[in-house]
């Protein structure tokens, strides 16, 4: 059966290292802050959701300032219209003795519907997906091979034993290098370890704690898919 674009799109994250899910939120993310940069600024709508959260949560808030900083195109305007906003929000509450409450940052939510549909859109094609997985060198984080277990425990059960099967051996494996890189950093070792050891270190971490993501840090909660008018929460192909 050949793939449709989207599964193309995981396909190609499965042939990754690391987390395929943590991997195409991570693109995700960092595609939607150069949108709020490059597009958004301005837009009434967007900073009525900015101002939810006094300007996005502070993980967001200094991913926005890192990407501007680091990018000619985008600069510091931006990133300075929208924290003169927010801090003209906060200075008003002062005037009124009214403290800001900070709601739910606008990017948290758009990545948190992104890993909802990410997982769906994994579950209904693991028919596919299942055997790319097992012969490439991506290991699911903890987190979102939770998340997907739940999903094809509820979707496509017969599934579900397979994965655990596929996580297992990859995990196993896994700890296997580190056993590895351990022992031949012992000082009687001849060799020293090598380079799949060494990287066993930090793909042991990515397997257990996920790419350092607000979604990964926060643990959200599940199950919120619906987007919100005019902001992108869909594939990108």
């Amino acid at each position: 059966m050949n793939m449709d674009l989207i599964g193309v799109y995981l396909r190609e994250a499965f042939e990754s290292g690391g987390c395929p899910v943590c991997r195409i939120l991570e693109k995700f993310e960092k595609d939607e802050i150069g949108t709020v940069l490059y597009e958004h600024v301005n837009d009434p709508e967007v900073r009525e959701r900015f101002k939810e959260s006094l300007g996005l949560c502070p993980y967001h808030a200094w991913r926005l300032f890192e990407t501007a900083s680091s990018n000619p195109l985008y600069g510091g305007l931006g990133v300075a219209i929208i924290y003169e906003h927010m801090l003209g929000e906060y200075l008003g509450s002062f005037d009124g003795d009214k403290p800001v409450r900070e709601g739910k940052c606008h990017l948290c939510t758009l990545v948190e519907e992104k890993e909802a549909l990410t997982v769906a859109a994994v579950a209904e094609r693991m028919d596919e997906l299942l055997p790319v997985y097992r012969d490439s060198d991506a290991i699911l984080c903890k987190r979102h091979c939770e998340l997907l277990m739940d999903e094809l425990k509820k979707s496509r059960p017969a599934f579900a034993g397979a994965l655990r099967e596929v996580q297992k051996d990859k995990l196993e494996r896994l700890r296997g290098l580190l056993q590895g890189f351990i022992n031949n950093s012992d000082y009687r070792s001849e060799s020293g370890p090598c380079k799949e050891e060494v990287a066993a270190i930090r793909r042991s971490i990515e397997a257990l704690k996920g790419r350092p993501l607000a979604i990964n840090i926060t643990g959200f909660r599940k199950g919120r898919k619906r987007g919100r008018k005019g902001i992108r929460v869909g594939w990108k192909v």
